[in-house]
């Protein structure tokens, strides 16, 4: 007769060691592409801003003033929430000035973060 002990018994290993490893591999991934997100918004944020900068200075007919800038910049920005545009005339080295600021709120089930995010353009 055989006997079996259960510190000897393997059956249910891989169950085990995959209920381990799961959690902390779905917070890894999670949290690489809730980063992603924020990186994103941050580029779209700066080519929003500067490619308005350029239409202030460059093309009047369609960014004739401050508000027209503001809500082009507006159409050009892709990435998540509602950022604040303001768009102004600097003479003395800046030429046109555009400027966005933004709050990118990054939650996880048990923490939550405020990441504020400014970009700034001039074009002369």
């Amino acid at each position: 007769m055989r006997r079996t002990s259960l510190v000897s018994c393997v059956r249910g290993t891989t169950a085990v060691e995959f209920a381990m490893v799961l959690p902390p591999f779905l917070m890894l991934l999670l949290g690489i592409m809730s980063a992603s997100v924020v990186v994103y918004t941050a580029a779209s944020l700066h080519d929003a801003v500067e490619g308005a900068a350029r239409c202030y200075s460059v093309n009047a007919s369609q960014c004739s003033n401050a508000t027209t800038t503001q809500s082009y910049a507006q159409n050009l920005y892709l990435g998540t929430g509602s950022p604040t545009f303001t768009a102004s005339l600097i003479q003395p080295g800046c030429g046109h000035q555009v400027n966005a600021t933004l709050n990118v709120v990054l939650g996880t089930g048990m923490a939550q973060w405020n990441i504020p995010l400014s970009a700034t353009a001039c074009f002369p």
